[in-house]
């Protein structure tokens, strides 16, 4: 199981929003590059970076910060928001260095892409599942979908995504827990390797969920906030 610290970027800074509200966002640093090298610091392995601007105008923002990231943390980053072509895909994994693109909208509007960069790109494509009330969400969470995460996830998987990252959107930024059971129900009926996150707030959350079968654990607000020592929650990685 992998821990992922969580660096969500919006207007060139650091922020936490409260189930996916642009109009809750608390900023944590104006220096998003800091905090990756201090994630890093800390030990983590992998790191993951969401652009929300690109997520809720389809475009980025935030290029160059993603880039000096990149350039400067020397462990693998997965990248997502906003990422709707090939030419975006094939730009951030061949000439930006990411290590994971995740699609979530394109993922569900646009299926002939996702199969066009699995074919090129393979493992490096993953899928972003989010979910509120059981009903996959996109467009930076304000669009619902008639559609259940479950059914999602054995559509990508069917088409050849062996990574997925589900997300409670009602959990997300709450600090009140996971939905460990609607996490298990992915793990367990998708055969998805599932990277876990939203509400995660203490170390029994990443036990639980690592009870439960994930391959990675997302850590964003319990981070910032003090409420997980980053190191404390690497020792769990391979117990």
């Amino acid at each position: 199981m992998t821990i992922y610290p969580a660096i969500d970027i919006k207007g060139g800074k650091c922020v936490r929003l409260i189930q996916g509200r642009a109009e809750h966002q608390t900023v944590y640093s104006d220096n998003p590059v800091e905090v990756a090298l201090q994630w890093k610091a800390q030990g983590a392995r992998f790191l993951h970076v969401v652009d929300l601007d690109g997520a809720f105008q389809g475009h980025s923002q935030n290029e160059s910060i993603i880039k000096e990231i990149i350039e400067r943390v020397n462990i693998p980053v997965q990248v997502g928001g906003g990422i709707r072509s090939m030419e975006r895909i094939a730009y951030l994994l061949e000439e930006v260095g990411v290590a994971r693109v995740i699609l979530g909208t394109a993922a569900v509007e646009d299926p002939v892409l996702l199969e066009r960069a699995i074919r090129r790109f393979g493992t490096s494509i993953a899928v972003g599942i989010d979910a509120r009330n059981n009903r996959v969400a996109i467009r930076g969470w304000v669009e619902e979908c008639d559609i259940t995460p479950v059914e999602l996830g054995k559509r990508v998987k069917e088409m050849g995504v062996e990574t997925a990252i589900y997300t409670d959107i009602l959990r997300d930024g709450m600090l009140e827990g996971p939905n460990i059971p609607s996490t298990r129900e992915m793990v367990e009926k998708t055969g998805l390797n599932v990277i876990a996150s939203g509400g995660v707030s203490s170390l029994e959350h990443i036990a639980q969920l690592k009870s439960v079968g994930v391959d990675g654990v997302i850590i964003g607000k319990a981070l910032y906030s003090g409420k997980i020592d980053l190191k404390q929650a690497l020792k769990l990685e391979e117990r």
